[in-house]
């Protein structure tokens, strides 16, 4: 059997009024020069690529490079611990220059690329496909709110199907403003475990995207909040879908029937989207990579094999 080339490394990453040099951590599978590498933007923000690695199997199958990278702020990038709370260096456009840096770092913009990004990952894609950077070929955005306000309201009809303890546990805690205590910890769990990730156990890969967050909530709780169900960060009133007509790419949408970013949240971006398919999986939530693994590969590789090799 023939060795997968990888190959790793930290790309330096100018931030303005970051106070220190940046570094973004990356990962490549397989060989940039076969065919157009598909790049990878987790979710969170914050959870860190690992739980993205079930996309290795693209290159089992269909020899599709791919790009892992930890945004910064997480996993083996620069950690900004002291950056919590400042809405004003936070961005999405922060997000968008490490994505441009790291393309040119990797010199895969004449040759062409593709992303997925996966929930957040797939707010930031759906932004960046829009100012159509050079060399984006296809598009893939999995599980992906066009709109947070759109997205609690679909999370709103969700939990209005969960035990009456829990979702007074849940009403209480909001009210109160009680993120930390075991109560509210608990009740979060019953969603995920329905909306989040339907498989038990979960994936360890799962589980260590949600050590992230715990380890270091800077970027999620500054740019999202205390949990999926109450957003008090700066992506509180966020929607991508104003823009969207603007995308030139090929794009894929892909969400689960029982995901907690609900049909009504996807929508936009299948209106407005000019080369647009969409895609629901049956028996997924919001981890469809690994609840639904083998479909999940099939849809998002037949998407991406008619890619010429270079």
């Amino acid at each position: 059997m023939t060795a997968v080339k990888t190959s790793e490394g930290k790309i330096p990453l100018q931030i303005p009024n970051a106070g220190k040099p940046c570094e973004t951590w990356y990962k490549v599978i397989g060989d940039l020069d076969h065919s157009a590498p598909l790049i990878t933007l987790h979710g969170g923000p914050g959870a860190g690529h690992e739980y993205l690695l079930p996309l290795i199997d693209l290159h089992t199958k269909y020899k599709t490079p791919i790009v892992f990278y930890d945004q910064v702020g997480c996993g083996n990038s620069t950690r900004l611990r002291e950056k919590d709370g400042d809405e004003t260096f936070w961005s999405v456009d922060l997000f968008i220059s490490e994505l441009e840096n790291l393309v040119d770092f990797l010199g895969i913009r004449e040759r062409g690329f593709n992303i997925l990004g996966q929930s957040w990952g797939g707010m930031l894609g759906g932004v960046y496909a829009a100012r159509k950077p050079v060399g984006l070929r296809k598009v893939i955005l999995a599980n992906p709110p066009a709109s947070i306000p759109l997205l609690l309201e679909g999370e709103q009809k969700l939990m209005k199907l969960l035990p009456e303890d829990i979702q007074r546990d849940l009403e209480e805690c909001h009210r109160n403003h009680d993120f930390e205590s075991g109560k509210y910890k608990n009740a979060c769990l019953v969603f995920y475990k329905r909306h989040l990730c339907r498989l038990d156990p979960w994936p360890t890969e799962v589980l260590t995207a949600l050590w992230h967050l715990e380890e270091d909530p800077t970027v999620y709780k500054t740019m999202y909040g205390p949990s999926e169900l109450f957003v008090t960060g700066l992506l509180r009133d966020w929607e991508g879908f104003s823009t969207a007509h603007f995308i030139e790419a090929e794009t894929l949408l892909l969400n689960g029937r029982y995901d907690e970013v609900q049909d009504l949240a996807v929508a936009p971006w299948f209106r407005h989207i000019r080369k647009v398919k969409w895609v629901v999986l049956e028996q997924s939530s919001h981890m469809a990579h690994f609840e639904e693994r083998e479909r999940f590969m099939q849809i998002v590789g037949d998407f991406l094999e008619d890619e010429p090799d270079l």
